[in-house]
Formats: structure tokens, C-alpha cells, sequence
């Protein structure tokens, strides 16, 4: 299972890291992703890691602002969010797939989320 956490209410600006462990299982040779859903919108894509750090992807909108990083002798996934801005309001789920390429569309393995509310 993969438990989320580090959510919070935050002014624009701020920063928040956002934490994915598994709480059992290893997911050191799986790909992980983050994923994010605002209020009446679907669910969509963040950032994504390859199992051993050496490739990582993020959608547009949060290139350099966040850090997606992962920590395999732990089993945590992170997400740096920095900068953050009233538009990243979101439920953010982290996510698990033995596939690069399926973790940033419809991975396999789903957390539950954590929720992320930036007031300006």
C-alpha cells in the first residue's frame, strides 16, 4: 500500500513536501508518479520517476517549481512543491507501475491523497 502525506493549507509562495511511503511491499524497482485532482476536474498527471532516479518527467505547468525525488533504501517518493500557486489546489495521489511509461498515464498501483489548498 502507499500512503501519502505532508498536504496543508498554504499562502502562495510556500513551500510543501509531499511524502509517498509503502507501508509494505518494495517499490524500489518500480516506477513512481504524482498525480493531482482539483476540485471538479479529473485527475491528472504531475511528475513521474524511473525506478532508479534516471529518468524523471513533470507536466508543464510545475517545471521548476517541483522536485519529484525518491529515496529506495526507505521506500518514499517525494514531491518539492515550491512556489506554489493558488492554481496547484489539489487532492494529490502518488502512484506506483513496473513501467515508466504506464505510471504517467494509468498506473497500476494508487495511493490515497493528500490534500494541497494554496490561498493567494
Amino acid at each position: 500500500q502507499l500512503q501519502a502525506s505532508g498536504g496543508g493549507s498554504v499562502q502562495a509562495g510556500d513551500s510543501l513536501r509531499l511524502s509517498c511511503v509503502a507501508s509494505y511491499g518494495k517499490y524500489d524497482n518500480y516506477a513512481m508518479g504524482w498525480f493531482r485532482q482539483a476540485p471538479g476536474k479529473e485527475r491528472a498527471f504531475v511528475a513521474a520517476i524511473r525506478w532508479d532516479g534516471g529518468s524523471i518527467y513533470y507536466t508543464d505547468s510545475v517545471k521548476g517549481r517541483f522536485t519529484i525525488s525518491r529515496d529506495n533504501v526507505k521506500n518514499v517518493v517525494y514531491l518539492q512543491m515550491n512556489s506554489l500557486k493558488p492554481e496547484d489546489t489539489a487532492v494529490y495521489y502518488c502512484a506506483a507501475d513496473a513501467e515508466l511509461s504506464a505510471v504517467r498515464v494509468n498506473p497500476h498501483y494508487w495511493g490515497q491523497g493528500t490534500l494541497v489548498t494554496v490561498s493567494s
